[in-house]
Formats: C-alpha cells, structure tokens, sequence
C-alpha cells in the first residue's frame, strides 16, 4: 500500500505536490505546536524556583499597593532585580501570552494563595529579553504589575518554541529542494538527449516526472521520431532520383555514338552529361556522410593526406605536403579520404595550387589546406558551409557542382567529432583547418 500511494505522488503534477508539501508541513506544524502547548501546561519549576517567583510578587504587590501613587513608579524600579524586573501598565496594555503556564500558575498560587485574588497569569516569553517567564497581575486599584523573570528549567521550552517555528520552515526548504530536484532530473536527461540528437536513429528519453514532465519528453520523444522519419525519407527520395537518372544519361551518351551527330554537339553534350553524373555524385556523397552505423577504423592520417596529394601532383597539379610521415586515428576511411579529396580539389580549382600540412596538437591531429586563391568574403564564409549555396561572386564563375563540398567535408568532420575551419590567409589566399581527436583503439 506504501508503495502505491509512493508511485501515485510521483504521478502527481507540480501544483499537486506543492499542495501535498504545503500540508505536510501544515499538519507538522499542528502536531509541533500541539505538543509544545501541551508541555507549556504541565510545566513547573522546582520548589525553591517557584516559592522565590511567589515571594517576589507578593512583597512587590504589598509594596506597591501601600504606596501613594506619585511613589509607586520609584518604588516598582527600587524592587527590580537583574533577575526579576518589575513594570506597572495600565489595563488596556496587558499581554497574555500565547503559551500559557497553567501548572506553574497553581503552584505559585499554592504557595502564595493570596495571588489567586490578583487574576495572575504566566507565560513562557517569545523573545527572552529581560527574563524566559512573564506574566502579570492586577492591583487593587486596577493597575496591572508586569514582570520578567529567569528560570534555567524554561529554557527548554524555549528552545522547544523556537524549534517548533524553525522546523517547518526548514522541512518546507528540505521537500522544496527534493521536489525541485525530482522534477528537474527528467529535465537534465531530456537536455543530454537535445544536445546528443543528430540524424542517427532516434533514441527515445524515458517518461518520468511529473506529469506536466511526461508530457514535454512524450512531445520530444515524438518529435525525435518525426525528424528521423523526415530524414530518412528525404535521403531515400535523393538517392532514388539519382539512381534514376543515371539511367537515362547512360542511354543519353550511348546515343552519341551514332556516327550522324556532329563531333561538336557530341563533345558539348558529352561535357554536360559528365557534369551532370558529377552533380549527382556529389548528392549521393552528402547523404553518405551521414552515415553514423558505419564502424571506425583506424587509419594513417600523414599516408592517405600525402597520396591524395601525391595523385594530384602526378596530374600536373601544383600539389605539396608538408608534415608527420605517420600519424594513426580512428576514423571512417572513405569519408575523410572524400573530405580530404574535396579541400583539395576545391584549393586546385580556385587557387590554382595546394600545400597540405599535418602535425600533432596535443590531443589532436591538425590538418591545414592552404591555396593562393582570392579566398572568401569574410560576411559568406558561414553560407559557404550550407548545403547547396554556390559562392560565385568570390569565386570562378565556371565553378561545376551544387555547393555541396565544404557541407560534405564538414559533416564527415563532425562525424569524427573533429571540426573544421575556414579563413582568409593574411598574405592572400584560403586556408582550411581540420582538428581531429586522436584515438588508437
């Protein structure tokens, strides 16, 4: 039964455990006080405390009262002690404490039954001041004597009173702090799950919570799903349309060879259709890039950046390394062998050259793609990383692709959990930094 009423308050919303809190520490106070009160009212002090309470008040109310009534102020300081102060008020002005004394009234009056006519009270004081134990009683004339007085026994309830204030405030402060705690940790998780969401499979955050708490993750949950599918099926309609248009391009150049078509038609369709297979290509290598299910391996860095660079060079192109002859990460081969391809081949197409550069940086492996090239508008160089943008102003207009080779290497950087950085060289040209972590195993 304790567990169920358990997991029916971790159902509960928000506002039902704030109530829930609330009167918890309501009945808590109640039982406090009750048992403080009743302490209050059996309360007395020992024999010789009280006969000395007695004593005092009788010989201040006898003095008092056979006093002319210009007198009765210096004779009420003159009978104050350190230990028992003595005021006279009027009526109007009397305090009854909250907490009464009642057992220590009967044994005051025990002692000293001529008090019973004097309508005396005692109380345990709020704030001990001038003494723990107050009370009053009236004068023949009406005047009302007012006194403070010690008793080391009433610290106790002292301390009781005060514990009881104290102690629902700090029980409200201790469940406050549990709730706010519960019902932010559905909120953390759901946080890490935002941070670490990407095009993978969706990975679902559990339900708990409140259930305001539930709703938000079942909403995120949902959402995760959406986005996936919309992923998915975006990436299947672009490698369908590819594959389905390298079909008709095969019969397209198939027809060139028929000897009636004029060799400058052939040679001018023949350039568009290799474009267009390299259009498509370039889509098809953009959605691979996203491929998280395919396993790293580990790789030499320094040998695939220095035979990409190789080839390039036995091309005719201005292509050179400098840097590590062997650096090993672990990472997936094809994407940063295609991410590695695409900088240069953007650096030999804009700049004309390549100097490619590698060397450790603590955790990681840096490589540099320099080019002497007009480099890129400091203001595009963030639209240069979105997909399918082509920055024709600040680069050749004969430029072949879609915009997709800076997007391509930089999700197959970020794969890697790497990044990749663009900027303008000082003495003219691009440069391209890529960091990536260094891991063997």
């Amino acid at each position: 039964m304790s567990l169920r009423r358990f997991r029916l308050f971790r159902r509960f919303g928000l506002p039902e455990r704030l109530i829930a809190v609330l009167l918890l520490v309501f009945v808590i106070d109640v039982i406090c006080n009750t048992v403080l009160f009743e302490r209050a009212n059996t309360f007395e002090l020992r024999r010789d405390d009280a006969q000395r309470i007695a004593e005092n008040l009788v010989l201040a109310r006898r003095a008092i009262e056979h006093s002319d009534a210009e007198e009765r102020p210096s004779v009420t300081s003159a009978l104050s002690t350190a230990k028992f102060s003595l005021t006279l008020i009027d009526q109007s002005k009397r305090y009854r404490g909250s907490l009464r004394l009642a057992n220590l009234r009967a044994q005051v009056i025990e002692i000293e039954p001529e008090l019973a006519q004097s309508d005396l009270e005692l109380h345990l004081e709020s704030i001990p001041r001038d003494g723990n134990i107050g009370g009053s009683l009236r004068l023949a004339d009406g005047t009302v004597l007012d006194f403070r007085t010690h008793a080391r026994s009433a610290w106790k309830l002292s301390i009781g009173r005060f514990a009881s204030l104290l102690l629902p405030t700090l029980l409200l402060m201790s469940l406050a702090w549990l709730l706010l705690r519960a019902a932010l940790n559905p909120l953390r998780s759901l946080i890490r799950a935002t941070r670490h969401f990407d095009a993978g499979p969706p990975r679902p955050v559990p339900e708990r919570g409140p259930d305001e708490m539930r709703e938000l993750i079942r909403a995120m949950n949902e959402m995760q799903e959406r986005i996936h599918q919309s992923m998915v099926d975006r990436t299947h309609t672009m490698l369908a349309i590819g594959h389905d248009l390298k079909t008709p391009l095969s019969r397209m150049r198939l027809r060139l060879d028929d000897g009636d078509v004029d060799p400058v038609v052939r040679d001018g369709i023949n350039h568009d259709i290799d474009e267009m297979r390299m259009l498509l290509d370039s889509i098809q290598a953009y959605v691979d890039t996203g491929g998280t299910q395919i396993p790293a391996e580990r790789i030499d860095l320094a040998i695939m950046a220095e035979t990409l660079v190789d080839t390039a060079a036995d091309r005719g192109a201005r292509a050179t390394y400098e840097g590590l002859s062997s650096l090993e990460i672990m990472a997936r081969p094809v994407s940063i062998r295609r991410a590695l391809s695409n900088l240069i081949e953007n650096a030999l197409h804009y700049g004309g050259n390549v100097r490619v550069g590698l060397r450790r940086d603590g955790g990681a492996a840096e490589i540099t793609i320099d080019d002497d090239g007009p480099g890129i508008p400091e203001e595009r160089i963030t639209d240069a990383l979105q997909p399918f943008v082509r920055l024709d102003t600040a680069r050749a207009r004969d430029t072949a692709g879609m915009g997709l080779g800076l997007p391509i290497v930089r999700k197959a950087v970020r794969l890697e959990g790497g990044t990749l950085d663009l900027r303008n060289r000082p003495e003219g040209g691009l440069r391209a930094t890529i960091r990536l972590p260094i891991t063997t195993h």
